[in-house]
C-alpha cells in the first residue's frame, strides 16, 4: 500500500480509469485528470466509495497553462505529485496519404507535447525531493508500427525514446521514467473504431483477437497492473524500460 500522490491524465476513462482505479486500490491519493471533469468526478467518488483517495481536476494537455493550473491544483489538494502517469491520448484511423498538417497537429499535441508539458511541470519537484516516477503510456504501434496509424505510431515511438532519455537524465535523483505499451484494449474507444469501420464490428473485433496468442483483447485493468508496478516503491530499480502488455501479440 501506498500513501503517495499520483496523477493520471486521461484518468477518467479507457485504460485511463483502469488505471486510476488500480493506484486507487493501492492505496495511492489519485488525482483523476481530464478534459471531461464530469467523467472524472464521477469515478473519483467511485473510488472514494470503495475506499480509496481520489479527486478530479480538469486538464488540458495540449494547453501548458492548464497542465500548470491542473498541477498546482492537485498539489493544493493532495500534496506535491510523486507519480505522473501520462495516459492523455487520441486517434483517429486513416491512411497516412490521407491525413493533413491539422490532423498531424493534433496527434502531435496531445500524444507526444501533452506528455512532454506534464512531465516538465511534474520533473523538477521530484528531482528536488529526491523521488519520483513517470510513467508514459506508449503503445506498441510505436514499436512495431500498426496500419491506418502512421502518425500515432510515430508520436508514440517518440513518447518512447523520450522516456529513455529523460530516465538517463534523471537516474541519480531518485526518479524512474518508464512506458507502458498496451496492445489491442477493450475500451470505448476501440468499440467506436470497430464500429465506424465500415465493417461488422464484432468480425473487426474478431480478427484483433485472433491475432494475439493469448485469443483475447487486453482489459484496462491488465494495463493498469503494469503501471501500478512501475509506480511502487519496489520498482525502484527499473527505468528506461518499455514494457509491452499484449498477451504475446509483440514480443521483443
Amino acid at each position: 500500500m501506498s500513501n503517495r500522490v499520483a496523477l493520471v491524465t486521461g484518468g477518467a476513462q479507457g485504460i485511463g480509469e483502469g488505471i486510476s482505479r488500480k493506484l486507487g486500490t493501492e492505496g495511492f491519493r489519485v488525482a483523476i485528470a481530464d478534459l471531461n471533469l464530469e467523467v472524472a468526478q464521477q469515478t473519483a467518488k467511485e473510488i472514494v466509495a470503495a475506499g480509496g483517495e481520489a479527486i478530479a481536476v480538469p486538464i488540458d494537455v495540449t494547453d501548458t497553462a492548464s497542465v500548470t493550473s491542473a498541477v498546482e491544483q492537485v498539489t493544493a489538494e493532495l500534496g506535491p505529485i510523486e507519480i505522473a502517469v501520462n495516459n492523455a491520448g487520441w486517434d483517429d484511423f486513416m491512411k497516412f496519404v490521407d491525413t493533413d498538417e491539422d490532423f498531424w497537429d493534433k496527434i502531435l499535441e496531445i500524444n507526444f507535447k501533452g506528455s512532454l508539458r506534464v512531465n516538465h511541470a511534474v520533473v523538477p519537484g521530484m528531482i528536488e525531493r529526491g523521488f519520483g516516477r513517470i510513467i508514459n503510456i506508449g503503445s506498441d504501434a510505436g514499436r512495431v508500427g500498426s496500419s491506418l496509424e502512421a502518425v500515432y505510431s510515430g508520436a508514440k515511438g517518440g513518447t518512447i525514446a523520450f522516456t529513455k532519455t529523460l530516465a538517463r537524465e534523471v537516474a541519480t535523483k531518485g526518479v524512474t521514467a518508464n512506458s507502458v505499451c498496451p496492445g489491442p484494449t477493450d475500451t470505448p474507444a476501440l468499440r467506436k473504431f470497430a464500429d465506424n469501420s465500415g465493417q461488422d464490428a464484432d468480425k473487426v473485433l474478431g480478427g484483433m483477437t485472433k491475432a494475439v496468442p493469448m485469443k483475447r483483447l487486453a482489459t484496462p485493468a491488465d494495463i493498469a497492473a503494469a503501471v501500478a508496478f512501475f509506480a511502487s516503491d519496489e520498482a525502484g530499480y527499473i527505468t528506461g524500460q518499455t514494457l509491452s502488455v499484449s498477451g504475446g501479440l509483440t514480443m521483443a
